[in-house]
């Protein structure tokens, strides 16, 4: 479902500008739709009122919870259940953040990323975005939402947007405390600024090496990292934002001298801050993690030389927090069930055959 399809729905209940901001407003934010001075039968419309029964149960059917995994750091890995049976994960951050997703899978294909490894399965509608939120709100607070989960924004640009503007407005989230993560894309550049809501921009870079970043990030548009941080300054200034770099930071792979002069070279003075971030181990792949003592030691090389640095470890290391692995082993124990049920099934198959051939 999209957000204008629900608005859609709503002024076909009755519902006025001033009705439907309220309906969308109390589920944004997590409240139930009674809470309020005004009371229902005060304030909507008696069709409206007929209606929001059915319509709060489609709400809450958009995400559904099916596991939950808190972790050591305060963080809360989410398994999240689709209307359609697919899942996607969010993850509660520390300090009132969401991590959230756009998409079931994702096309780009990073391959260092579990996500990516079965490809696109389905976008998301902009309405099951904000269902995330409201799920995770009746966890606990959310002030900051990040569009970092499973899949890329801007392969699904126009939901993600939508969902942006409802939760920048009726959904009480300041505009910098909502972050469009993208591994680069000309469309987002031009499609960002003209909104009601302008968001934080955070821009996958991962590696200075053109080449390099084509293999690291196969389906990516054919930005260069020059290109890139050229881009995402034009919007750091015009918004006042500063951008976000993002680089996982893999042994042997990103993290030699020629890579932090690179780093240099590009980032330095620019309006921007550089998340690295060691890579986190992921079944099947053969990337490894840096210590963290050499981590950290990049990071305080690179700051000294005027790059501002920050060392982040990936929230939930302790429950195997990376993006897509709740999805995989839920999958995977999915079909290890089925398959244990066929096997079943030809036993008993089988045992009957024989029961009938002896009687015979």
């Amino acid at each position: 479902m999209t957000i204008e399809a629900l608005r859609q729905r709503l002024r076909a209940a009755g519902a006025g500008p001033a009705h439907e901001q309220r309906v969308l407003r109390l589920w944004a934010q997590a409240l139930p739709q009674d809470s309020g001075r005004r009371r229902l039968e005060d304030f909507l419309p008696r069709p409206l009122r007929a209606a929001l029964p059915d319509i709060e149960a489609q709400l809450q059917g958009l995400a559904r919870l099916q596991s939950a995994h808190p972790a050591a750091d305060g963080s809360e890995r989410l398994l999240v259940a689709l209307p359609d049976g697919q899942t996607v994960e969010s993850v509660l951050l520390p300090r009132d953040g969401l991590c959230i997703s756009s998409q079931v899978g994702c096309a780009v294909g990073c391959v260092f990323c579990m996500t990516g490894r079965d490809g696109l399965v389905r976008q998301l509608g902009s309405a099951e975005m904000v269902a995330q939120v409201a799920l995770a709100r009746r966890r606990r607070a959310v002030k900051k939402v990040v569009f970092m989960g499973m899949g890329e924004p801007a392969h699904n640009l126009d939901n993600v947007l939508e969902a942006i503007e409802l939760l920048g407005t009726a959904g009480g989230i300041g505009h910098k405390n909502l972050v469009f993560s993208t591994v680069g894309d000309p469309r987002v550049f031009e499609r960002l600024p003209q909104g009601r809501v302008k968001p934080a921009l955070a821009l996958s870079l991962h590696t200075t090496r053109p080449q390099l970043r084509e293999r690291l990030l196969p389906h990516a548009p054919r930005m260069t990292p020059h290109e890139l941080v050229a881009q995402g300054e034009r919007y750091g200034r015009a918004t006042g934002y500063p951008i976000q770099y993002q680089w996982t930071l893999i042994e042997g792979i990103n993290d030699g001298p020629d890579e932090l002069e690179g780093i240099v070279q590009l980032l330095a003075g620019k309006y921007g801050v550089l998340n690295m971030i060691p890579f986190n181990a992921v079944d099947g792949l053969d990337f490894q993690r840096p210590s963290w003592e050499r981590a950290a030691d990049i990071a305080r090389t690179l700051h000294r030389r005027g790059v501002l640095t920050k060392l982040r470890q990936s929230a939930g290391q302790d429950v195997e927090a990376g993006c897509g692995q709740l999805r995989a082993r839920a999958a995977q124990a999915a079909r290890l069930q089925t398959g244990q049920a066929g096997v079943a099934v030809a036993l008993r198959r089988n045992a009957s055959s024989r029961a009938s051939s002896s009687s015979g």
